[in-house]
C-alpha cells in the first residue's frame, strides 16, 4: 500500500507498507528508491514476519524536496516514517542508508533495534582515497557527470565499464537520482577520510545494533565495518558469506529477522 508522510520542514515522504507484524523501517543507498533497487525484494522477502515501510528518501522516486539540503531534514523524513508505523520500528539501513541510520540512532529516535550494511566508510589507506571535495564536485556536475564521477572516483568502477552502463534502461533512472548523490555525501561526511572513525558521533546510541558486512566485499569494507562495530556502543559485528555490497535479499533476510525477533 502507497501512502505518503509529511516531515517536520513540510516535505512529503512516500513510502509503501506491506506484511504483517512488527515495524521495519528500511533505508536506502545512493541512487535507490523503493521502487529501484535491493529494498523492494528485501520487502516482499520480510513481509512475512514484519510490517515492512520502504521509503522514497527526500528528493528521490515521489518523495519532494527542500531548496536546500541539511542531513538533519532526512533524520526528520526517518523520524516520520517511524511515526506513520505506530512511533516505533526497528530499522536496517544499506550503504549509506546505514550511515545516516546510524545518525538517527544517535539523534534518538524512536529506534528499537538498528542493522547497518556495509556503510560506506574508509578508515585507512587501503584502497584509492576519495577527494576531500567529492561534495562539492558531486554538487557542480551535470546529472550524468555526477554519476560517472560517483561510480569512478568514489566506488572505484573502471570509466569503460561505467560508459557501457550508459547504454542501459536503468541510466535514466540513475540520472534522475544524481541531485541526490551529495545528499549521500554529506550523511557519510568526514566518515571516508581514510582516518580512524570518531566514535563520539555515535555515543549516545542506546539501542541494540548489529553491523554486517558481505564475505566476499573488499578488504577495506571489512576493516571499516569492524571498527565500526567497535566504535558503536554495545553493537554486534556479523559477517555474511559469500556477499557481496551488492547483498541478495535472501542472504540478509535471515539475519535481520534473527536479530530483530531474538
Amino acid at each position: 500500500m502507497s501512502s505518503t508522510v509529511v516531515s517536520k520542514d513540510g516535505t512529503t515522504i512516500a513510502y509503501d507498507k506491506r506484511g504483517e507484524g512488527p515495524a521495519l523501517v528500511l533505508v536506502d543507498g545512493a541512487l535507490c528508491g523503493r521502487s529501484q533497487g535491493p529494498m523492494p525484494e528485501l520487502a516482499e522477502t520480510l513481509a512475512s514476519s514484519f510490517t515492512v515501510y520502504n521509503y522514497d528518501r527526500r528528493g528521490r522516486g515521489d518523495s519532494g524536496d527542500a531548496d536546500t539540503y541539511e542531513v538533519e531534514r532526512e533524520i526528520e523524513d526517518l523520524a516520520a516514517v517511524i511515526e506513520a508505523a505506530g512511533g516505533s520500528a526497528y530499522v536496517y539501513g544499506s550503504s549509506s542508508g546505514a550511515a545516516l541510520a546510524l545518525r538517527a540512532a544517535a539523534a534518538g529516535l524512536a529506534i528499537e533495534k538498528l542493522v547497518a550494511f556495509e556503510p560506506p566508510f574508509v578508515v585507512d589507506d587501503s584502497r584509492k582515497q576519495i577527494p576531500a571535495t567529492w561534495v562539492q564536485d558531486l554538487e557542480a556536475r551535470e546529472p550524468a557527470d555526477a554519476v560517472r564521477y560517483f561510480m569512478t572516483t568514489v566506488i572505484g568502477l573502471p570509466g569503460p565499464m561505467v560508459t557501457m552502463m550508459k547504454l542501459m534502461p536503468a541510466w535514466k533512472h540513475l540520472k534522475a537520482m544524481a541531485p541526490t548523490l551529495p545528499y549521500d555525501a554529506r550523511v557519510v561526511g568526514g566518515n571516508v577520510a581514510g582516518k580512524p572513525l570518531d566514535a563520539s558521533q555515535w555515543a549516545a546510541i542506546g539501542v541494540p545494533a548489529l553491523v554486517v558486512n558481505g564475505g566476499k566485499s573488499p578488504a577495506w569494507m571489512k576493516t571499516s565495518v569492524r571498527a565500526l562495530a567497535d566504535a558503536v556502543p554495545g553493537a554486534e559485528h556479523r559477517e555474511v558469506p559469500g556477499q557481496t555490497h551488492l547483498i541478495k535479499a535472501t542472504a540478509i533476510a535471515p539475519v535481520l529477522t534473527g536479530f530483530f525477533t531474538n
